[in-house]
């Protein structure tokens, strides 16, 4: 049996220049993202050129409005190049999933002069973004947070430590929900704060089992002053802000996911039509054929779920309840894409010489960020079956 290599995901995309797009995101992935993984995730190194490269290249803004600089893409194509990106390096895909993530507040619910002053920078100016609302004690039941921000004349002085932020320490711009007024979601108000500003600081890095050229840290906020003009959306409104933000965030880890377990897909594909024992090919045994012909099928499963969860999205129609089926079914298509993944290589998938390990490393965060898959069950059967009763 010949060696296989990799050949790209078929995609069904709605237009040539949505075509010309994933082409131009391949080119960046295999030049300048792939041959750069494995040695700077090993590292630790964060790679802030790749992220100037993609704002340079128009793809940090694919999903916005083009009179900010956004590039206008529907959501089922912005997915499927974060897919691409997390196909080279995840961490460079769930960059720039946070980055947009964290533009979403100022882009949907910002005020027109603040777009005008903010988002042209924000989406192609080289920044780079931050996501702030959970907090040591909050994670989950994040309508509990403490931060606070207390009104002073014309300003905002806020007060707090928010907890598990990608890109803490390195991001240009911080979205940051805080208390403003009673206890619960109508108490929280979200604000656009700069990176630089006076009093805020960030942690040394979380040491994580993956992702490590991605930095996690605790952001600390204390007495950070910033203008009410940065504040985002009304005062109490930050709470209905921060979930919506999260629906379509959701859907940007789902696609990640896929990109994930699509490269260990490709690498199991790979070494077992090379691999030889007993005198032909590993992948001529039944048992291992069927393992890659399920971790094909669940792949394929998820980017049909969450296209579909997009396309609804990019029709204005809900799609809440699809995002967190995306969300829970691909990440944990991951988890066991990745696993298998190592089993096929055997021993050799359990050193650091294959990149099948750190994929499984990797592809465990990706069932707890933006929610666990735990929340995502609730999520969904909440819309089945109505709110619990108390």
């Amino acid at each position: 049996m010949p060696d296989r290599a990799p050949q790209p995901v078929d995609r069904l995309l709605p237009t040539d220049e949505a075509r010309d797009l994933i082409s131009l995101v391949r080119d960046i992935a295999q030049r300048e993202i792939a041959p750069q993984a494995a040695e700077q995730e090993d590292a630790g190194r964060f790679p802030r050129d790749v992220f100037t490269l993609l704002s340079q290249s128009g793809l940090l803004g694919l999903p916005y409005d083009p009179e900010y600089g956004g590039g206008d893409q529907p959501y089922e194509v912005y997915l499927q190049v974060l897919e691409e990106l997390a196909m080279a390096r995840l961490t460079v895909g769930l960059g720039v999933s946070v980055h947009t993530l964290a533009s979403y507040a100022l882009a949907a619910y910002g005020s027109k002069e603040q777009q005008v002053e903010h988002l042209p920078a924000i989406l192609g100016g080289g920044l780079l973004g931050a996501y702030c609302l959970s907090e040591p004690a909050s994670g989950s039941d994040a309508a509990s947070l403490r931060t606070k921000a207390v009104r002073d004349g014309d300003d905002w002085v806020i007060t707090g430590t928010k907890a598990w932020i990608t890109h803490g320490g390195v991001a240009d711009f911080y979205t940051v929900m805080a208390r403003t007024g009673e206890e619960g979601p109508r108490g929280i108000t979200a604000f656009l704060v700069p990176g630089d500003a006076e009093g805020l600081s960030a942690a040394a890095p979380e040491k994580k089992m993956g992702m490590k050229g991605s930095p996690t840290a605790q952001v600390h906020l204390d007495g950070v002053r910033v203008p009410d003009a940065r504040r985002i959306g009304e005062e109490g409104q930050g709470f209905a802000i921060a979930l919506s933000a999260l629906d379509s965030g959701r859907l940007g880890i789902a696609a990640c996911a896929i990109g994930l377990a699509q490269a260990a897909l490709d690498e199991a594909v790979s070494y077992a039509t090379q691999r030889r024992q007993f005198g032909r090919p590993i992948a001529d045994f039944q048992g291992l054929r069927f393992m890659l012909a399920d971790m094909a099928t669940q792949i394929e499963a998820g980017r049909a779920l969450y296209l579909a969860a997009a396309r609804l999205r990019d029709a204005g129609r809900p799609f809440a309840r699809q995002a967190a089926m995306a969300k829970l079914h691909c990440t944990d298509t991951a988890m066991k894409v990745t696993t298998d993944a190592v089993q096929i290589l055997g021993g050799y998938g359990y050193t650091a010489d294959f990149p099948a390990e750190r994929y499984m490393r990797e592809a465990k965060v990706l069932q707890i960020v933006e929610g666990t898959n735990q929340i995502q069950r609730m999520v969904i059967a909440r819309h089945l079956a109505g709110p619990e009763t108390r």
